[in-house]
């Protein structure tokens, strides 16, 4: 692997990624939230990711993570080796792109980046699209979960609750988090959660770039979530807080992700609820 694609930051702007376009070691995934904004124009090489791949698709709680064989499917026919270094973007400020990278934190696979804004603050910079669609070179990935750390389960969540110095960051709209609005059996949020929608960590000025590190970090400590607490994150299908938890990742927190989110909890007759 060049020692270049090596020293990509997380989160990694349009003008610096540019530059890296033709390393062969680098690959960028585009896993929009709609289709036709990949066949609309992409970054130049970049692979589609269907996004539903970044979720079990069965069972009761769907939105939790796939299984290693799943995994092992999916990164094989993207091309992954232990040298790749993925660049992961969407068309929506982040929250699929975030999955995506938390995914991989999963499997231990930890070189990679964020193109931040993905392709709104791409086109925004002026930069070539391509709309030619890229084949894989598949490869033989054998997914295993080697940081479980990056992820919390129902279980640990309810038996953590009231433990000093662990937060939980609900990413959902107030509505959602009020009770207000809702498609559970149950509507509401986790006992204790705070709550600062998804949307409020980008900035639409600037292409939904993540706004600045120092005002959200005291927005969220205004909230009671600080850096040196560990703070689990959730939404309603560990979609949107694939954002959060990308950010809190970028901030510096030890951050998890919840991939049963409220799908799991709010349909649930044994998990604690406020409104």
């Amino acid at each position: 692997m060049s020692s270049e694609a090596n020293l990509l930051p997380l989160i990694i702007e349009p003008e610096e990624l540019v530059e890296h376009l033709d390393e062969p070691s680098l690959m960028i995934i585009d896993v929009p939230l709609k289709a036709e904004s990949h066949t609309e124009g992409h970054v130049p090489g970049a692979l589609f990711l269907d996004k539903g791949r970044l979720m079990r698709g069965s069972g009761e709680v769907p939105c939790l993570e796939p299984t290693v064989e799943q995994l092992s499917a999916l990164f094989s026919e993207l091309g992954l080796t232990r040298d790749t270094h993925v660049v992961a973007y969407d068309d929506e400020g982040g929250g699929w792109a975030g999955r995506l990278l938390w995914t991989l934190e999963l499997i231990g696979h930890t070189r990679y980046s964020y193109l931040n804004g993905g392709i709104h603050a791409w086109r925004q910079d002026g930069l070539a699209v391509s709309t030619e669609a890229t084949d894989p070179t598949p490869s033989e990935y054998e997914a295993e979960i080697l940081h479980p750390e990056a992820a919390i389960d129902r279980a640990e969540l309810t038996e953590r609750l009231n433990e000093k110095g662990f937060a939980v960051w609900d990413a959902r709209s107030p509505e959602e988090y009020r009770g207000k609005k809702g498609e559970n059996r149950h509507l509401g949020h986790i006992p204790g959660a705070v709550n600062m929608e998804w949307t409020r960590v980008m900035d639409p000025e600037r292409g939904l770039r993540i706004r600045d590190y120092a005002e959200l970090i005291t927005e969220l400590e205004a909230l009671g979530l600080t850096p040196d607490m560990e703070v689990a994150t959730h939404c309603q299908s560990h979609h949107r807080s694939g954002l959060t938890w990308l950010v809190g990742r970028a901030l510096g927190f030890k951050i998890r992700g919840y991939a049963g989110s409220w799908k799991e909890w709010g349909n649930r007759d044994d998990t604690p609820i406020e409104k």
